[in-house]
């Protein structure tokens, strides 16, 4: 049996600042919720049997206008949360972020590696293909747990210059069902 999942990364949101909003709370920009309408427009014949988003206010809003047009609820999930890289929104965050990728393994005190969120990405995508009904799973999260997921499930060529470009939003979709995982998505 095939399962598909179909990975949307957050539309536009409000940047992140050393004055807030905090992560958890930042809401989509103006622009962001015009994206959101025009994704539900993409997304409505997919028809799921479930709608998960990572917890941040930025997936959730992203998901809301199909959720709607689906009448599902969105499910809240803290697996699917973005990276917990312990690098504060600073305008150097970039040179950060590389140093991060080019050492996967490496975690900033209290913080999480990109191994780490890795394994939590893979583990939380097939816990949901293991639980997922007979329709496809939407769930929306962010660039750097996509991106991870899709390096743990077996995709190449993805790094810090393939995040970088992601756009916003960003639908990419898996496909379960055997020793390989199928993906497709801008980038790939």
């Amino acid at each position: 049996m095939r399962t598909s999942i179909f990975l949307v990364r957050h539309a536009q949101s409000v940047p992140p600042t050393p004055t807030g909003p905090r992560e958890y709370q930042r809401p989509l920009t103006e622009i962001g919720r015009v994206q959101a309408s025009r994704l539900a427009d993409s997304l409505a014949e997919l028809g799921p049997g479930v709608v998960m988003s990572s917890p941040y206010l930025r997936a959730v809003q992203t998901l809301e206008p199909a959720a709607r047009r689906w009448d599902l609820p969105i499910h809240t999930d803290q697996r699917l949360r973005e990276w917990d890289s312990g690098i504060e929104p600073t305008p150097d965050y970039g040179r950060h972020y590389e140093q991060s990728w080019a050492h996967p393994r490496w975690a900033r005190p209290g913080a999480e590696s990109l191994h780490e969120l890795t394994e939590r990405a893979v583990q939380a995508l097939t816990d949901l293909v293991d639980d997922s009904p007979d329709r496809p799973v939407i769930i929306g999260s962010h660039g750097t747990f996509i991106s991870r997921a899709l390096i743990g499930l077996g995709c190449s060529g993805i790094d810090w210059a393939f995040q970088q470009v992601m756009p916003m939003p960003a639908v990419y979709r898996l496909e379960f069902g055997g020793p390989i995982v199928y993906a497709v998505g801008p980038g790939l």
